[in-house]
Order: structure tokens, then sequence, then C-alpha cells
């Protein structure tokens, strides 16, 4: 099930299912929505964007009550989250499943959203999207890889290659074709175990993290390996990983990890720096189809995300 393209003169809702905007947040908010009016659209904020609950993060109940509303209103067009945290999971009990399914319009979100992204997919079939969000994304130095992307996706409605807009590198060759699933390794992981995880049989596996440690990445990996996820996957995209970046230390590196504990797989591995935290984002969907080649360093989607 895919969503409407965004068109100029549309309605997006700003929801914020997990960290609220925080008064110091305000300027990145206010730049944020900025860029989108830019682009020609109407804004309409959820009701608990600025609310607090226990620390930085509203009542289960309210973030529910939020995309809900933002399901049912006809006007609203497009759900992007103003930014990700540590809560998204509390609401998805709360969730009305039925009305995002009756309802499909386009949700885009990162880090914490991860969450949300790949529960939706699993409960209604609804395609997301994985990409920037109001605060971190839109709110501080938007480059034009990332406007450009944001256009040419969820706009033009165009799939095929993914531009590169860094080196992509190829980890352990191959090709492989499946449901793109995924997004923030961390958050992913928080629903294992429920209603919420996705099927990965025959998926496309991307992951990327924020300030994670060699030994978050190899107790994460082995998480996955013990779920047997990597006897379901087709492939598996490390994006960009913030602290673990060859450019930025010593190593070990996220990708070499993955190497060493899937050594026995034979699944093609790609290393693609053009999603994550802290780097310029495309938009990738979360639930659409795709072909990857790691030896030609290929990722295209094969199959419309939005009509």
């Amino acid at each position: 099930m895919i969503p409407r393209r965004l068109s100029p003169g549309d309605t997006i809702g700003v929801a914020a299912p997990s960290t609220t905007v925080q008064p110091e947040m305000e300027p990145q908010l206010q730049k944020g929505l900025s860029f989108l009016r830019s682009k020609g659209f109407n804004i309409k904020l959820g009701q608990h964007i600025r609310s607090q609950g226990i620390g930085s993060a509203t009542a289960p109940e309210q973030k529910a009550e939020d995309l809900k509303a933002f399901f049912d209103d006809p006007s609203v067009n497009a759900i992007i989250c103003a930014q990700g945290g540590e809560t998204a999971n509390t609401s998805l009990s709360l969730l009305d499943w039925d009305t995002i399914r009756d309802h499909p319009k386009i949700f885009l979100g990162i880090s914490d959203i991860t969450v949300l992204l790949n529960a939706i997919y699993q409960k209604t079939g609804l395609v997301t999207f994985h990409g920037n969000d109001i605060l971190w994304g839109f709110g501080r130095q938007i480059t034009t890889y990332e406007i450009a992307e944001f256009n040419r996706v969820l706009i033009k409605g165009e799939n095929g290659r993914i531009p590169k807009n860094s080196v992509w590198t190829t980890i352990r060759e191959g090709a492989a074709e499946g449901r793109l699933l995924g997004g923030n390794l961390g958050c992913l992981l928080k629903l294992a175990g429920t209603p919420f995880w996705p099927d990965f049989t025959d998926a496309i596996l991307f992951i990327e993290e924020y300030e994670i440690s060699p030994g978050g990445c190899q107790s994460a990996f082995h998480h996955l390996q013990q779920l047997g996820i990597f006897d379901q996957v087709r492939g598996v995209i490390v994006g960009y990983i913030d602290s673990m970046q060859r450019d930025a230390g010593s190593g070990p590196y996220m990708e070499d990890i993955l190497l060493e504990v899937t050594s026995s797989c034979t699944f093609p591995i790609l290393k693609a720096n053009d999603f994550g935290h802290n780097c310029p984002n495309t938009v990738l969907p979360v639930g659409g189809q795709v072909v990857m080649d790691a030896g030609q360093r290929i990722i295209e989607v094969t199959a419309p995300c939005v009509q």
C-alpha cells in the first residue's frame, strides 16, 4: 500500500511521537517549518508537539491521539515527525491501525521514528519513509542533495537508482532483491519480541546508528543473529555511522563487525553513507521493493512508493 505523493498546496502534519519540541529547540522547529513552507506546503502542528510528560516525552496517549488525528484528517496529506528520541515505542499498543490503513499518507522520520516506520508497515502494509525530520534535517543546514531527494521521492514520485552523495563501499560482493526494512539499529531492536516486529523473510536490511561503540555493534548484531534475522535477509546496507566512520577513528567499524558476525553467511553487504545521523540523507522507502548490488555499489528502488 503506497500513499499519494506531495503537491504544492498540500498540508503537512507535524507530530512528535518520540521527544517533543523543547523551548530551546523552537528556532530549529521554525527553520524546518520555513523550509516546508518555501516548497509551497501548509503546516498543521500536532496538539501535543510541545507537551511535557516523563522527561522530554509526552504521554503515550497524547502521541497516539496526534497520530490518529492526522491520519483521520482529510485536510492533512502527509505526516513528518519533529525529531527522534527514546520513547516512540510507548504508543504502539494505542495506535489505531485501522485508521492508518484506511487513510494511507506519507509518514516520514528518522532515528527513534524507526520504531513507527517499521511497525506501521508491519501492521498495515503502508510503505513509510526514512529521511529527514523537521528539527535535525530541515531545521539545520539542509543540503542540495537532501532537497533534491525530498523532491525526487516524495513530490515527483520517482523510483530507480538512489543517487550517490558520498563514496559507497563493497563489503561483501553480491546482488539481492527484496523489501527494504530497517533504520536505526538500536531502535529497531525495541520491536523484537513484539507484535510490531517486521517479517524479514527475503528482505533487504538497512541500518544506521548514533554514537554506538564497537561493543554495542557486536552485541546488536549477535542479537539479530539470535533472532534468526541473518538467516532470513537477502542483503544488508550499512549507512553513515556517526561515531564509527573510517575518516573519524581507528576502528573497528560497524561494517567490519557485521562481516565478522555473519562470516558464515553469503548475503551481500554494502556501505552507503547517504543515510543516518549527522549526514545528508536520501529518502528510503520502508517496505519498498529494492535491488542492491554490493559489487557495483547500486541501490535501486524497483517499484513506485507513492502514487
